[in-house]
């Protein structure tokens, strides 16, 4: 299993925010790279990078510092956040992202979705932010109708080969994951990275148990209720 530490980017810092709400934002690190730099020294294997500000619709400033990030550690990364044309996520591939994430994107414009698999293919990740097991869309305030084991079926039928999936409840609560959710969804057999609520190394284990491809840990590695090279000695 892969576990992805998570370096969410908003205003230049890096923060963590509670549900996705962005009235409810605690500022980290004024260094974003100095962060990513942290985790690849304590161990990680691949990075979660998200830009904030473009997940939220505002013209992303934070572009230069993924860049940075891209270039100055060796391990690779995923990059997310704001990414709703084929020029965005271009840039993105063309900085050195390993991996582009489309989040709503993917859903409102499937063409796009299309066109960046048969270019890029498995390079390209979908996020599925959910709340009781529907997809949320617009950077987490905008609720929608589909159903998410149905879309990541879909998905999948287009040749989707991973998928973020977060259940935006328990997204920054460090109350645990949804382990009802990600079973089902994994059973739609599209490799899952589980996002939202890991508290420990508990959690992580009984994700890596259930056969999950990979688990996002953000909040708790910050809150340092998870050191990072403990958890990469038990589970990598």
């Amino acid at each position: 299993m892969i576990v992805f530490p998570a370096i969410d980017i908003r205003d230049g810092k890096c923060v963590r925010l509670v549900q996705g709400r962005a009235d409810q934002q605690t500022v980290y690190y004024q260094d974003p790279i100095e962060v990513a730099k942290l985790w690849e020294a304590q161990g990680a294997t691949y990075l979660h990078v998200i830009d904030l500000d473009g997940a939220f619709g505002r013209r992303s400033r934070n572009r230069s510092i993924i860049a940075s990030i891209i270039e100055q550690i060796k391990i690779p990364i995923q990059v997310g956040g704001g990414v709703r044309t084929f020029e965005d996520a271009k840039e993105l591939f063309d900085l050195g992202a390993t991996r582009v994430i489309l989040g709503t994107a993917a859903i409102k414009n499937p063409r796009l979705l299309d066109a960046l698999l048969l270019l890029y293919k498995e390079k390209v990740v979908v996020s599925l932010d959910c709340l009781d097991g529907m997809v949320q869309v617009e950077g987490w305030v905008d609720g929608s109708v589909i159903d998410a084991f149905e879309f990541a079926l879909t998905l999948k039928q287009k040749g989707v080969k991973t998928i973020v999936y977060t259940d935006i409840s328990k997204d920054g609560m460090l109350e645990g994951p949804s382990f009802e959710q990600l079973s089902t969804i994994q059973t739609s057999g599209i490799d899952v990275i589980a996002s939202g609520g890991v508290s420990k190394i508990d959690d992580v284990i009984a994700i890596k148990e259930m056969g999950i491809y990979g688990a996002i840990v953000g909040k708790a590695l910050y809150e340092r209720r998870i050191d990072l090279k403990e958890l990469m000695e038990v589970v990598c």
